[in-house]
């Protein structure tokens, strides 16, 4: 199954491939709330190297205003550099409590703020930060390209957005168990079955750094400039 779009310049059609099952807030919330006490120990350990490795991406670019999108129970937190301004987002409550103590007990303070908000349509005012990092969210959100759009609205000109996430298999095992796997994705709040292109156009997708993350190339790391308003406009 896959969204089509048609290039206007190009006058063809481009099919992006989607996942199966549909998720909405409401399904994530449902997951997370059911996972939120038991996230750290279940998926702490194996996204630990590509969560820290993209906070070391985050800790060697230019700019101190960081936004963390889908900040979960603050897992990245403590990797941050102290002179980063991080202020995290998610759309579980219940993880962000545990954030919060984590913020607390570690006494992270340059953690400016940890707010529940949709990743989405956030309530931020535009170029209000240097970098944008979203851990395990694009797999996630019910319409990733909205939310590229809405971290290029909110990332200044010539600042960066990073993600890290699993994405889709392009043959072999992995393919036909992602594939499996995706009719329970309202019940685990992701799509095992999202493919990089449901989140990045062509052009984006030619521009980007893309590397392999441990372990065994699981995860994947995405590094994408932000152009200035005009190059922007130029290639959306």
């Amino acid at each position: 199954m896959s969204d089509v779009l048609r290039d206007s310049t190009a006058e063809k059609v481009v099919e992006i491939p989607s996942p199966r099952s549909a998720l909405d807030a409401d399904a994530v919330k449902v997951a997370y709330r059911r996972w939120a006490a038991v996230y750290d120990a279940l998926f702490g350990g194996i996204s630990a190297l590509a969560r820290k490795r993209a906070v070391e991406e985050v800790n060697a670019l230019p700019g101190k205003k960081v936004l963390e999108v889908g900040v979960g129970t603050g897992l990245a937190l403590p990797y941050y550099r102290r002179d980063k301004q991080i202020t995290g987002i998610d759309l579980s409550e219940d993880m962000l409590e545990r954030a919060r103590q984590r913020v607390k007990k570690l006494h992270l303070s340059n953690v400016d703020a940890l707010l529940e908000m949709d990743a989405e349509e956030t309530k931020f005012p535009d170029a209000s930060f240097d970098i944008a990092v979203a851990m395990f969210v694009a797999s996630v959100v019910p319409h990733p390209r909205r939310l590229l759009g809405e971290l290029k609205r909110v990332v200044k000109p010539g600042g960066h957005i990073l993600f890290v996430n699993h994405f889709l298999a392009t043959g072999g095992v992995r393919l036909a168990v992602e594939r499996g796997m995706a009719r329970a994705s309202r019940s685990l709040g992701w799509h095992p079955d999202f493919a990089i292109e449901g989140l990045l156009p062509p052009e984006d997708l030619a521009r980007a750094v893309i590397r392999p993350v441990p372990p065994a190339g699981l995860f994947t790391l995405v590094t994408l400039d932000r152009l200035d308003d005009s190059s922007e406009s130029l290639v959306a």
